[in-house]
């Protein structure tokens, strides 16, 4: 049990009605998981409003309801606290209910659209290179030091991400690295941490579906720097347009990383290959496993990050070379077939657009690129017809398969990506309803020295079709295709 008012501390409570309560016992903001004595937050959601599941909490036992709307009857024995935002109390409730971990680490939220789970996982690594205890809440996975927990989102919710950072503060951790998405802190699951940073990378069109505007969508991520201590510095990529925009409100130290403007951290790129890149960083020539342009930035924020928390400069670079990608970011998959493979997490126009332009860059000029790339059901369709006219712009076939179609008919996902192929191009473009048929007819069509890239899910173990998540991995459809070859 704990104490209540411990909890209510920065808490704008506007109307407070009922028994007053001095302990309770959890806190929930589903109304299933309710027992005696907890607490239950009525969040409006998207979908669904929990001030709908208040009478189910009440059944439940819930001695604490956290509401934005007052209800027009009263349960004995209850306390109804009315805030302007119960998503907001929840996370600060959650923080000040796990014992404020957030405050016992260094922790650093990379935000936008591409390049968070690669900055992130590259900044766990370092540091874990470095000696440092380290976590990291990431799409992927999260880590508590070399312990690895699932991931379900891009960020958890605000009871998952305290619950996690308390473990990690319990087990040693110093350092904790998390993706913040824009989902997250327009919901307020970031709300009541702790940051000692925040990083924002780029930002271009994705979860209009969502956000509905694109300025709603930049205004969600300016809200994680506007909220930041005087104490912790704010990173932005500033050769994004948006980049300085997102440091107009903030308190803390502001900084800057660029490839093509002048900066606070600087990087030039000297070579790329397939097998990684030579940047010059500050005056140092560096070679990297990574390459690509878009890893340019990654790497260079991960050094940033790395020289703001105090970190020796050569000493980050030196462990930073010695680091491999994120899981299905840029991932060649091997075989014998003379054939490049390539599997990259890219879902969003801005993204293909950057692997594709890599792969352009690596050209020795007789090979043929083929871009195997759908788009999720139930996401944004708006860049479905963009992501089928940049595949088809800077490839030289293309294969238009599903993705995660989730309730969508994945025809009709086809069909609207197929709007966007030039009338010139569509005898360069086959649509495979079947993702696996479709990366087995790519590897089919490839000769000796062309490269395939496998664009959308990245490392994704599953493919989600009406609700139901089957196994299915790229990367070892490819392998085993190739095997069978």
């Amino acid at each position: 049990m704990m104490r209540l008012e411990g909890l209510l501390s920065g808490i704008k409570i506007s109307k407070r009605v009922g028994t007053d309560v001095s302990e309770i016992g959890a806190l929930h903001f589903d109304s299933r998981k309710v027992e005696s004595g907890d607490v239950f937050f009525a969040v409006p959601g998207t979908r669904v409003d929990g001030h709908d599941y208040i009478e189910k909490a009440l059944e439940k036992g819930a001695s604490v309801i956290v509401l934005e709307r007052m209800p027009e009857k009263f349960k004995d024995g209850v306390l109804y606290l009315k805030v302007s935002s119960a998503s907001e109390a929840l996370g600060k409730m959650a923080s000040a209910f796990y014992g404020n971990p957030s405050k016992e680490l260094k922790l650093v939220g990379v935000t936008g659209t591409n390049g968070k789970t690669s900055v992130v996982t590259l900044l766990y690594r370092l540091f874990s290179e470095m000696g440092y205890a380290s976590g990291m809440l990431s799409t992927v996975v999260n880590k508590i030091a070399d312990r690895e927990i699932p991931a379900t989102h891009t960020t958890g919710d605000a009871l998952q991400i305290n619950r996690l950072l308390r473990e990690m503060a319990d087990s040693g951790v110093t350092h904790c690295f998390m993706e913040v998405s824009s989902h997250a802190i327009e919901q307020d699951r970031v709300a009541g941490l702790d940051f000692d940073g925040a990083v924002f990378m780029n930002i271009t069109h994705d979860h209009l579906d969502y956000h509905g505007t694109f300025r709603k969508y930049i205004d969600a991520k300016k809200k994680l720097f506007d909220g930041l201590p005087k104490s912790a510095f704010g990173l932005v990529n500033s050769d994004d347009k948006r980049g300085n925009f997102m440091l107009q409100n903030c308190k803390g130290a502001r900084k800057t990383f660029a490839v093509k403007n002048m900066a606070d951290f600087k990087a030039k790129i000297v070579t790329l290959a397939y097998e990684g890149m030579e940047l010059d960083i500050e005056g140092q020539s560096v070679w990297f496993r990574l390459t690509g342009k878009f890893n340019a930035y990654n790497l260079l924020a991960v050094y940033a990050v790395a020289t703001l928390l105090g970190e020796e400069q050569d000493e980050a670079l030196r462990t930073l070379t010695g680091l491999k990608a994120a899981p299905g970011r840029f991932e060649a998959v091997p075989n014998q077939t003379g054939i490049t493979a390539i599997v990259d997490y890219a879902h969003t126009p801005d993204a293909l657009e950057n692997v594709l332009s890599t792969i352009e860059g690596l050209r020795k000029g007789d090979e043929s690129v083929l871009t195997v790339v759908g788009c999720g059901g139930d996401r944004d369709k708006t860049k479905r017809p963009e992501m089928a006219k940049i595949a088809v712009e800077l490839s030289d076939k293309v294969i238009l398969t599903s993705d995660n179609p989730r309730s969508e008919d994945p025809e009709a996902i086809l069909a609207d990506m197929k709007a966007g192929v030039p009338k010139g191009d569509a005898r360069r473009v086959l649509s495979i309803t079947d993702r696996k048929e479709a990366i087995r007819t790519a590897i089919m069509m490839a000769k000796p020295g062309d490269v395939i890239l496998v664009a959308g899910k990245g490392h994704e173990t599953y493919q989600e079709v009406n609700g139901v998540r089957y196994d299915f991995d790229d990367r070892k459809v490819l392998g085993e295709t190739f095997g069978e070859s």
